[in-house]
């Protein structure tokens, strides 16, 4: 290829990526490293076919800028943890909000099978929820409590055992994608279709706004971050199903790295959920505007922070680039 094809080729990329390491951390650090290493490459092309040309100094200097903001100058300082929260993630994250919407389809789907089921067939529940379970909380609505099973046990010791659990079961989700997107799926699904046999089960006792009202205090971000979980294993699962132009190795490790940043970010989520589950639940004698008023910003922290704070941030910087 002639030197000016090359030039004319990659022009808009190089000016691209100029403006990209300006705004440092800014970027996303993940395409930010991609295009260091097409850098890199287009950088041994020039030096193979125009040794001594202005294109090789350029890209020489470059590719020596880039070095220097993304590694030498790197600075891990005390702010690192809540910049991965406040910036890093979201940023990233905007790029796999379709694979959400894919995991939370998956999702209720399964949790409409798990209605349809227990309405039509009474041992249903009982098969999915344990004979253990159910007569527990049979017995709890005989004596006017259905949800007391949320009552026993320590506020402390509820709390940490409920947050282990669910970062078990979000760390399952994820590690199911190593065996393609239908191992997530499938814990995805056996998680809808509990919840819905699970509402079910109150809705033909004529309990479902009592349960509701208990359940979804910790409920509401405990589904929505298995949700999250759940993209996490499918953009693994992806990655090996769908490695484009990457070979299936590189493809995998790279989905591997994004689907555990995803899962990283639901441990604080998770954090919240144990403690309003350990310490708030037990009190369903609450009013009901202020059982409400935590449903509802429950809900609508989970939407902000995964679906409009990464649309409003990515929208900010492409702006600022441009």
């Amino acid at each position: 290829m002639r030197e000016a094809a090359f030039v004319k080729q990659n022009k808009e990329k190089w000016i691209a990526f100029e403006k990209a390491i300006a705004l440092k951390l800014k970027s996303d650090p993940d395409r930010l490293a991609d295009d260091y290493i097409q850098l890199t490459n287009d950088l041994s092309y020039a030096r193979t076919y125009y040794p001594e040309s202005k294109t090789l100094l350029y890209l020489n200097s470059l590719t020596s800028q880039a070095h220097q903001k993304i590694y030498i100058n790197k600075r891990e300082d005390k702010n690192r943890i809540i910049r991965f929260w406040r910036s890093e993630f979201p940023l990233f994250f905007y790029h796999h909000q379709k694979t959400l919407f894919y995991s939370f389809l998956i999702f209720a789907v399964a949790t409409a099978i798990g209605v349809i089921s227990a309405l039509n067939d009474d041992s249903f529940v009982r098969l999915i929820l344990g004979d253990s379970y159910v007569n527990e909380t049979l017995n709890n609505i005989d004596k006017g409590d259905p949800t007391a099973i949320y009552k026993s046990g320590s506020e402390i010791g509820t709390f940490l055992g409920i947050t282990i659990n669910n970062i078990r079961v979000a760390l399952l989700a994820y590690a199911f994608g190593v065996i393609t997107s239908l191992g997530t799926a499938y814990v995805l699904f056996s998680n809808g279709v509990m919840l819905g046999a699970f509402f079910t089960f109150f809705y033909t006792r004529n309990l479902l706004f009592e349960a509701s009202k208990s359940i979804w205090l910790h409920g509401v971000i405990e589904v929505s971050v298995i949700i999250v979980a759940g993209c996490a294993g499918l953009v693994m699962g992806n990655s090996i199903l769908f490695p484009k132009t990457f070979s299936r190795r590189v493809s995998f490790m790279k989905g591997a790295k994004n689907g555990l940043k995803i899962v990283v970010s639901t441990i604080p989520f998770f954090i919240i959920a144990g403690f309003i589950e350990g310490f708030i639940t037990r009190y369903s004698n609450m009013p009901v505007w202020l059982a409400m008023t935590i449903i509802f910003s429950s809900l609508a922290l989970i939407i902000y922070y995964y679906i409009l704070y990464p649309m409003i941030l990515h929208k900010k910087y492409a702006s600022e680039k441009n």
